[in-house]
């Protein structure tokens, strides 16, 4: 995986470089230390990867964007001083995002979910994603000649990581899906289950609606897998998957859950 680092301090691109160094699977396609330099290295080194600084005098990181255009741009997660109120575009534009000063560890968590989805070349959400935040800092459409996105596409495949391999999962095999800590975990007939580093409200955000459903903040559930809907005491709600699984459902979720279902109410 080439790797390209954009950032106008040198500290802070050496520090990247330092984080990456040592690994089999990466290559430096280069650094740039603005974001012209950034246009012209992305455009000659075609790079799988990018952390872009957002804040770069002249051409900063989102002026790169529409330099280059959504649609060509690759994978990218942004490494930005903002602050938590202005995060938000960032964390539905990009594969993830790091905060000054990060650590090792949060560093680890982004560079593994960037990986993850750059070998799933799921490029096309990466357009959309990046095409939804210009249109957010500009208030505008961009115009008709800016490079345009290809039609969204949902998760058909995730990669888990197994000891001595990788096994790609499709979505069809899953029938639910459970928050466990920093990680989800993907639970597949016959009682496997698959822990992968993803956000829950990610995971929801990129499967098919029509597919898969969250009945609770913790639980994502394939629909077709529903076998019945349980009252409980105290005004509980569940629902009972066809193998007997039977898992929570919020309150406030019940009826969107019936709805899904194409159940009258």
């Amino acid at each position: 995986m080439r790797v390209l680092i954009v950032d106008d301090e040198p500290l802070a691109r050496r520090r990247l470089r330092q984080l990456l160094s040592g690994r089999d699977d990466v290559d430096l396609a280069g650094e740039a230390e603005n974001g012209r330099e950034a246009a012209r290295l992305i455009e000659a080194e075609a790079p799988d990867l990018v952390f872009l600084d957002v804040q770069m005098p002249g051409l900063d990181g989102v002026d790169v964007i529409r330099e280059i255009g959504p649609q060509a741009m690759p994978p990218t997660v942004f490494v930005t001083a903002y602050d938590q109120y202005a995060l938000e575009a960032f964390r539905l534009a990009a594969l993830d995002y790091l905060v000054k000063p990060f650590d090792d560890e949060r560093f680890e968590e982004a560079f593994a979910r960037a990986r993850e989805q750059v070998r799933l070349h799921e490029k096309s959400q990466t357009a959309d994603r990046l095409l939804t935040l210009l249109e957010n800092e500009s208030g505008e459409t961009p115009p008709p000649d800016a490079p345009q996105t290809a039609p969204s596409s949902y998760l058909e495949r995730i990669a888990v990581e197994t000891p001595g391999r990788t096994r790609i999962v499709s979505v069809t095999d899953i029938d639910y899906i459970t928050a466990d800590g920093s990680y989800a975990e993907l639970h597949l007939g016959g009682g496997e289950r698959y822990p992968i580093r993803e956000r829950m409200k990610t995971l929801e955000e990129r499967l098919d609606p029509e597919v898969f459903f969250r009945i609770h903040r913790s639980t994502i559930v394939r629909l077709e897998r529903v076998d019945s809907l349980l009252t409980r005491s105290g005004g509980r709600y569940a629902v009972e998957l066809d193998d007997g699984t039977r898992l929570k459902v919020s309150r406030s979720r019940r009826e969107d859950l019936q709805e899904h279902l194409g159940l009258l109410r």
